[in-house]
């Protein structure tokens, strides 16, 4: 990017950061409309106490501000409505920083049970459930995206695979409650499978792009689609509301409906509706809307620097990124290509940006699990959209996808353990410590091969000199005897087939029948002195085939290129 390129990049977080907490609950259009379109404080006036709202959206794509904002400032002058059930599938929080996400609704008294499948960001609920004010649970996210859409069939539950032999999985762990107050279970056992539920979906709180002077609803636009019609279709179904909020008023398109007139109660036209986090959706970005052709290198730059600007992603340095060449060179001697993959948050972002530089990301499709199907995942707050997406799906129709056609996965972890077992759902004791387990446990049932991706150790100093990789000081252990909690057991993976990977930025290890066995060593690195003594895990340092050093055109970038192995191709 050249300088004006980051001068207007700048005067755009400076706009959004400045009036990000700026809104009109009683705002209606000047021009007659049906009773369909109301405010949005008359919308929320309509939810009655003890109801189970879900709500759409992931990160900072298409945010219910307006919504949330409204039935915040109900409750806070008139004490209603109370004992609310939420639901969001997607992580929807602004870490307690940014205003306008689900955490407007996390007040004492107004939501009293949180169910999410990613939940670290909704700090307010996580405060709440720390003081045991609320009743927190957490479920896989396509379980709950598809429990959703089977209750617009009017059906209840799911049976599935997904989650057996973790913390999910009511034989072995706790099943969906976090919080020891919980009254409700939302996942048991029969026979071999997990059967998943949610109280049943009384109102859904959307926001979508456009609607028309009937009331229907278009994702002309659209950088996601989510739950959107799975939820309103659920609370139809369950005889509830579909409030939905938009940005402005097109013309009449029957081709083009997203969501007919006849499935939505109240309209709420508010003009600050974002297409993502910081763009007005009346100023949308073309990069994120299907069919985009944009240059993906500049875009990919541009949602980069306003992440390093805002803060919200860590500043990753030169070990980082040799790390992401490892993970890209072991993809592309494990995965054939043509391979559908999806992308989770963290280092997985890295290796998916240097896959996508490289000339195999021509026979890659790039997917996220919100539904954007082809492209470049973006990273940051608009995670869960993509640069030159394909096509947009819903988040139900992707879980679906991935069930027949994921080829691989590249996720984070928090911890791993001697079975290789993985932690990605608790970082620490407290409540405020609880991230949720996301997507990974469907994606990892439906993936071929997973790579999990992250460091050796918590606040290690490692430093790169010249050709060689140097541990200047060890950190805290993340490769445990027994993982805190396990997200995804090792041996129930192996046993169904896959192939699993541990990429780390001082070596990469895989998991076999063995244990987990070392597969390759960054230059520089000794196997005793910084390997197997800053681990707490059995690791399996096998004589034939003997782990392998990392070139050293992985470690420094010089030189690097990608190709599929000859078995791959």
């Amino acid at each position: 990017m050249n300088l004006l390129d980051r001068a207007q990049l700048l005067a755009l977080i400076l706009r959004w950061r400045l009036t990000w907490d700026r809104r009109d609950t009683a705002y209606l259009p000047p021009e007659p409309l049906p009773d369909k379109f109301k405010s949005a404080r008359a919308a929320v006036d309509l939810i009655p106490d003890g109801a189970c709202v879900v709500s759409c959206g992931i990160a900072g794509n298409a945010r219910c501000s307006i919504l949330f904002w409204a039935l915040r400032e109900r409750f806070e002058q008139s004490g209603c409505p109370t004992g609310l059930t939420w639901i969001s599938v997607g992580g929807q929080g602004g870490r307690g920083r940014v205003p306008g996400t689900v955490e407007e609704v996390g007040l004492d008294g107004l939501v009293t049970r949180y169910i999410a499948g990613h939940t670290e960001t909704a700090k307010s609920m996580l405060r709440l459930a720390d003081a045991r004010r609320l009743e927190l649970h957490t479920l896989p996210q396509g379980e709950m995206a598809h429990v959703i859409e089977a209750q617009g069939r009017g059906e209840q539950e799911l049976r599935s695979r997904a989650g057996i032999g973790t913390f999910l999985d009511p034989r072995v762990g706790r099943g969906s409650p976090v919080t020891a107050n919980a009254t409700m279970q939302f996942a048991r056992v029969d026979g071999d499978d997990i059967v998943y539920t949610l109280p049943p979906v009384d109102v859904a709180f959307v926001s979508a792009p456009y609607a028309d002077r009937d009331g229907n609803i278009y994702f002309h636009n659209a950088a996601t689609i989510t739950e959107i019609v799975e939820a309103a279709r659920a609370a139809r179904q369950n005889g509830g509301l579909v409030l939905v909020s938009v940005a402005g008023l097109i013309d009449h398109d029957a081709a083009s409906i997203g969501l007919p007139a006849d499935e939505v109660d109240v309209v709420v036209v508010n003009p600050r509706n974002e297409q993502t986090g910081a763009i007005p959706q009346h100023q949308y970005w073309p990069m994120f809307t299907a069919g985009a052709n944009v240059d993906a290198r500049d875009a990919d730059a541009r949602l980069r620097f306003i992440n390093k600007t805002l803060g919200i992603t860590p500043r990753r340095s030169k070990v980082d990124y040799a790390l992401a060449r490892v993970g890209a060179k072991i993809f592309t001697e494990n995965v054939p290509a043509g391979a559908t993959v999806n992308i989770g948050v963290g280092l997985a972002e890295e290796v998916c940006r240097v896959l996508h530089e490289s000339r195999v990301h021509e026979q890659i499709t790039f997917t996220t699990e919100s539904g954007p199907y082809g492209g470049l995942p973006a990273p940051g707050i608009f995670f869960g959209a993509a640069i030159n997406p394909q096509r947009i799906e819903s988040s139900a129709w992707m879980f679906h996808h991935y069930r027949e056609h994921l080829d691989a996965a590249m996720l984070g972890f928090l911890q791993l353990d001697s079975a290789g077992n993985i932690n990605l759902s608790k970082r620490g004791p407290r409540m405020l410590d609880y991230v949720g387990p996301g997507g990974a446990p469907s994606i990892i049932e439906a993936a071929k091969t997973v790579l999990f991706v992250g460091k050796w150790m918590q606040g290690a100093k490692v430093s790169i000199h010249r050709d060689r990789l140097r541990l200047d000081a060890p950190g805290k252990p993340k490769l445990l005897a027994e993982v805190d909690e396990v997200t995804f057991n090792g041996h129930v993976g192996l046993a169904r087939g896959k192939k699993i990977f541990y990429v780390t930025d001082l070596a990469a290890l895989e998991l076999t029948e063995a244990g987990l066995t070392l597969r390759a060593v960054m230059p520089g690195i000794d196997i005793e002195r910084d390997l197997l003594a800053n681990s707490h895990a059995d690791i399996v340092v096998p004589d034939d085939p003997a782990p392998q050093t990392v070139p050293a055109s992985v470690l420094t970038g010089k030189a690097f290129d990608l190709a599929w192995a000859e078995h791959c191709a």
